[in-house]
């Protein structure tokens, strides 16, 4: 059974709607393809300050006639919800607002879901549509160290924060890849040690090794900031680690699942909203 689209609170308003245009592809590592877009349509693009800007990306789905030019706020107050495109949540790598372009980095396991497969086959020219974009985080900057937690799904966020880091900034990153074929370029500041993590085959959310990677690492002295972020079973795991073994106190903490092992993102948006996906 197809899972519905998701619904949102979010407004025309709160999260404007995006058209640009697809302007070239790169293919960073075998799971992960870097979309950059721009075009007349960045006019319409509200930057924000967060590092973890993300943008609820529009689908339309093939069998459905849109009106057009198509419109997210226009066609969930005119058509039944089975007929709205799905949207998927993703996270701006970078913004170059002087050239009018922005990237998006989408992981990629071959015909695998909805976004990866658009990533893999888009061509220049073709359309990204988007609403947002959102954020909430940016790294403390009175913070004595950073720990940065996160699987290949949150690999862009992680990345925009450590490169948003100052010079003098210290701080960890456990970064779980598949293989050292994954591991991507990251401009950290010489006292932030990236280490990666490499899962070898096994399934992303399967994977015990970056909850093992925290359980047994030595934290600094000092107040942290700490973003975490990606399969909600390795949050749920997490918080053990971050508030019961080390007391941090919960605004010290960006803790979010980013997806669910076995779900679909509609299917994960709507259980996040249950006791079941409550972090």
């Amino acid at each position: 059974m197809t899972a519905l689209p998701a619904t949102s609170s979010a407004t025309r308003n709160t999260r404007p709607q995006v058209n640009l245009t697809v302007l070239r592809k790169e293919r960073l590592s075998p799971y992960m393809v870097r979309i950059i877009a721009g075009g007349p349509g960045f006019a319409g693009y509200t930057h924000n300050e967060f590092v973890d800007r993300y943008i609820k990306i529009v689908f339309p789905q093939p069998d459905v006639d849109y009106p057009q030019p198509l419109d997210l706020w226009s066609i969930r107050e005119s058509m039944p919800r089975a007929q709205w495109p799905h949207t998927r949540t993703y996270t701006i790598r970078w913004v170059d607002m002087a050239a009018q372009e922005l990237a998006v980095d989408f992981v990629v396991h071959g015909d695998e879901g909805l976004a990866g497969p658009w990533a893999l086959t888009a061509e220049p020219g073709d359309s990204l549509i988007f609403t947002g974009p959102g954020g909430a985080f940016n790294p403390a900057r009175d913070a004595d160290w950073h720990l940065f937690a996160g699987d290949d799904a949150a690999l862009p966020a992680i990345a925009a924060s450590i490169e948003s880091l100052s010079p003098d900034a210290r701080g960890i990153a456990f970064l779980e890849v598949d293989s050292t074929a994954d591991i991507l370029d990251i401009t950290a500041p010489s006292g932030v040690e990236l280490k990666w993590l490499l899962r070898e085959g096994v399934p992303a959310g399967s994977s015990e090794l970056l909850i093992e990677a925290l359980r047994s690492a030595e934290f600094p002295a000092g107040r942290a900031s700490v973003f975490a972020h990606g399969e909600r079973g390795y949050m749920k795991a997490m918080r053990e680690v971050f508030f019961v073994k080390h007391g941090l106190e919960r605004a010290q903490v960006s803790l979010s699942g980013y997806w669910a092992q076995g779900r679909v993102e509609d299917v994960f948006q709507a259980e996040k909203k249950l006791p079941i996906g409550q972090i």
